[in-house]
């Protein structure tokens, strides 16, 4: 995120959240790694493959673009995998592929297939393999609500601490990160995307 922006947030007292909704196969995705590492299943390799012929795909066929989706897409499992020390050594990480096509003829229609292996009892193998088909658009728009309801509901909140003055919530308003791919946090926070952490 550019620093300019959360200190233009801060000087003007308004909200900055993160980027990037998270809406249908990352918030799966977010649920389903956040219960295998927390069931003391290993991870080892995560398929995320997209196909969309909106102008959310036509964007994302940019090299540029697709390279800022591919990281908030791979992103969202790191504190999910750094909180089982038992399982993952550190800075170990299961293998993540993330591929987004442009397919104009499926329109809003957005196909998303994903595989999850991971490592089981006694050296075996667990492969889950889901395919989910949605209209991009009806799945982001309810978040988009929800983000702008939250961010208008937190501006009316001020809070006190012993002996202090009121104040409101930081600029970046880390709550809202339940939404997106790619949370920002006040400094020094930790980023979180485990769903039910969140």
């Amino acid at each position: 995120f550019v620093p300019g922006v959360v200190e233009l947030a801060r000087k003007n007292k308004v909200f900055v959240a993160g980027d990037d909704f998270k809406s249908g196969q990352t918030k799966m995705k977010s649920v389903l790694v956040d219960f295998l590492v927390s069931a003391g299943i290993k991870p080892v390799s995560i398929v995320s493959y997209n196909h969309l012929g909106n102008n959310d795909g036509k964007n994302l066929s940019a090299p540029s673009q697709f390279r800022s989706k591919e990281i908030s897409k791979s992103n969202v499992v790191d504190d999910m995998v750094a909180s089982n020390q038992i399982l993952f050594e550190q800075d170990e990480h299961p293998d993540h592929c993330v591929v987004i096509k442009y397919v104009p003829y499926v329109a809003d229609s957005k196909r998303a297939m994903d595989e999850y292996t991971s490592e089981i009892f006694m050296g075996g193998k667990n492969t889950i393999v889901m395919h989910n088909t949605c209209e991009d658009s009806l799945l982001a728009t309810p978040l988009i609500y929800d983000l702008v309801i939250l961010a208008e509901l937190c501006e009316r909140i001020s809070i006190q601490r012993e002996g202090s003055t009121w104040e409101r919530f930081h600029s970046v308003l880390s709550l809202l990160s339940y939404m997106l791919k790619a949370p920002l946090v006040p400094g020094g926070a930790p980023v979180v995307n485990a769903l039910f952490t969140q």
